[in-house]
């Protein structure tokens, strides 16, 4: 399988063509979800073979390159020589992120034979599907920055496209828009890093570009801009702070895009992207302090909004920024495992999640807001029985995935030497709050009194072509979990052990000493799941046996209440300190000066030039003999006189 590997990356590309092309024509529903989904599946079924055969090998054989052919050619000029290849670079970190890439997509594309059914745009959704699986691919598996970059944008434009599927409708042409801008602020600070990268190691290659961070002084001012220039790229493609709005708008697309992109993939890269640059990061401990920092605070932020909305998806997108929060603590601390193995689990449970809400929005005739749910219980119980699953995973409740994953982010940040209890702590309350509005969410859509119309909804399963899907992320929400059991539960934790080799030039730079006793991490995994289960608990009291405490609660902190509701409003400071003071500048200068004075005003002289010389040129030629005899005569004139005088 190994020397087929990067077939892994074409079979989406042909997809992509087969149903970009020929899909509108022939625009049979079977057939295009077949290849749609059959492509992506070959690349998941090719990835798991190149696994297997990755395993048989010696850990320090785990690890090859394959250049496929040269993009920019070898050039020297006054900064040096530059030269890419179109490249893929295998080893622990990428085959794992490529397995939840194509396994992951493959479920979510076989769900959405069924949830897009009967869609006019049904080929365009299957082929934006399949690009943004290949572009995926690409930034996963890239051995150099450029061509991670280039997979990069690719995932940020088929955003733009999913987001804005319908784009009949106003909201979602806008909500695409938005993460389409935001997203260019990161990257633009991403583009900047790669260039100090090249300025610092004079190459792009991963390999080399890493070798070289392992000869460098630790501490410098280059190293640590070269992290936060990179985590300002992380920060709009993984919505952090500040750069989190454009991912509840994200809502607005078709829901198996928010599994695919908001949960699983895309949102995901920018956590990617750190792991991969982990011994750059090593270099600088004051950058991994911010990103520690920022991924804690943006956990917390985000699951404060997430406990008062009401609409089904975008309680999870708030969760989704919350989540990558945790990774990005955990990335901060140096846990880079933990951090990975949380991408992990969250592509279970999220996608599961979202899924879920997408099978309940199908049933409810395209209601999204929970209040008007309720007792769905008895009408959806395949949907029921698996979102309930994902609920418990992600409030970190033992056995389930969720558990493991967020238990040992929190014991890093509590016991790393880059940690600190403040970080701990920032977790925890994000970590309690995270089970709250999980279970609200969940009591709120499938238990107590029925709150829809029943003369114009009536509630129904999905078909199976989504809730088969449901139930092997509800499966691997379950068991995903014990790849990761920790020594201290008498387990190997067989994901730090695989991504060890990829970690180590990194840890080695750290130099990072032991933990502490299990008997502390004993202490801290109970209060984790005390927390978890005390959030549980007030749900199900305000939410299923005492349905006035909300609204009392409301009433009483009004002022917070409203401060939650309207998410801080961000959006709107954004729109007052950015959008705003942009269009007030577009109108009254660049429109009314710039535009239509310079700009109109060059075209339109040119214009009057170009008449003006028409007019005088035109007499040249007017017909009339006695005209042109008198032009001759005046040119010998002018010939004669030239050659007697000059």
């Amino acid at each position: 399988m190994i020397p087929y590997a990067p077939l892994i990356v074409l079979f989406p590309l042909v997809g992509f063509l087969l149903i970009a092309l020929a899909g509108w024509k022939y625009r049979s529903e079977r057939l295009i979800g077949i290849v749609g989904s059959g492509v992506v599946g070959l690349s998941f079924a090719l990835a798991v073979g190149v696994l297997l055969e990755m395993a048989a090998l010696p850990s320090d054989a785990r690890s090859w390159s394959v250049d496929l052919f040269p993009w920019i050619d070898t050039f020297t000029g006054t900064a040096g020589s530059f030269g890419i290849s179109v490249g893929y670079q295998f080893d622990q970190l990428s085959i794992l992120m490529t397995l939840i890439v194509t396994g992951v997509g493959f479920l979510i594309h076989v769900y959405s034979i069924g949830y897009m059914h009967g869609d006019e745009g049904y080929w365009r959704f299957f082929a934006y599907l399949n690009l943004f699986i290949f572009m995926m691919l690409n930034l996963v598996l890239a051995n150099n920055f450029l061509l991670m970059f280039l997979g990069w944008e690719g995932v940020g434009l088929c955003s733009y496209l999913l987001i804005g599927f319908w784009y009949q409708k106003t909201f979602t042409g806008d909500a695409g828009k938005k993460a389409f801008i935001v997203n260019r602020i990161g990257d633009f600070g991403f583009l900047l890093g790669m260039l100090l990268i090249f300025k610092t190691f004079g190459t792009l290659e991963f390999s080399a570009v890493m070798s070289g961070a392992s000869v460098m002084t630790a501490g410098t001012s280059v190293a640590f801009w070269i992290g936060m220039l990179l985590f300002i790229g992380a920060t709009g493609k993984s919505a952090q702070i500040p750069l989190f709005v454009w991912l509840p708008d994200a809502m607005a697309g078709p829901t198996p895009v928010s599994a695919l992109i908001h949960a699983a993939t895309m949102v995901t890269a920018g956590v990617y992207m750190v792991a991969r640059c982990a011994p750059l990061y090593a270099l600088s401990p004051d950058a991994l302090l911010v990103v520690a920092v920022i991924g804690g605070v943006t956990a917390v932020f985000a699951a404060t909004i997430g406990l008062v909305q009401n609409d089904i998806k975008k309680v999870l997108a708030y969760s989704t920024v919350s989540q990558l929060g945790y990774m990005f603590l955990a990335m901060g601390v140096a846990a880079f495992s933990a951090g990975i193995f949380h991408v992990m689990t969250h592509a279970f449970f999220k996608a599961l999640l979202f899924l879920g809400s997408g099978a309940v929005i199908h049933g409810m005739h395209e209601e999204q807001d929970i209040q008007k749910m309720g007792g769905l219980k008895k009408y959806m119980p395949v949907t029921w029985a698996t979102f309930l699953i994902g609920a418990i995973a992600i409030a970190g409740i033992p056995p389930f995935a969720g558990f493991f994953s967020k238990d040992e982010i929190l014991w890093y940040a509590f016991s790393s030497d880059l940690g600190s209890p403040a970080l701990w702590l920032l977790g925890a309350l994000g970590a309690l709050m995270t089970a709250f509005y999980m279970f609200r969410l969940v009591y709120l859509t499938f238990y107590g009194k029925e709150r829809f119309d029943h003369h114009h909804v009536h509630p129904h399963e999905a078909p199976k072509t989504m809730t088969i899907p449901l139930m092997v992320l509800a499966f691997l929400s379950i068991v995903g979990g014990f790849l990761g059991v920790p020594p201290a539960l008498g387990g190997g934790h067989i994901i730090e052990h695989w991504l060890a080799p990829v970690f180590a030039p990194a840890q080695r730079t750290l130099m990072l000493s032991a933990h502490a006793s299990h008997t502390a991490e004993y202490i801290l995994m109970a209060v984790s799941v005390l927390i978890a289960v005390g959030g549980i608990y007030l749900a199900r009291r305000w939410y299923l046996e005492h349905l006035d405490v909300p609204d009392s609660m409301a009433a009483k902190f009004a002022g917070l209440y409203r401060l939650l509701w309207n998410k801080y409003y961000v959006d709107e400071a954004y729109d007052a300190a950015v959008v705003k003071p942009i269009q007030r500048l577009s109108d009254a200068f660049l429109w009314k000066v710039f535009d239509m004075k310079i700009i109109d005003g060059a075209v339109n002289g040119s214009g009057w030039l170009a008449q003006t010389a028409a007019q005088w040129l035109r007499k040249v030629q007017n017909g009339v003999a006695q005209s042109y005899a008198v032009i001759f005569v005046g040119g010998i004139l002018v010939v004669v006189s030239a050659l007697l005088f000059f």
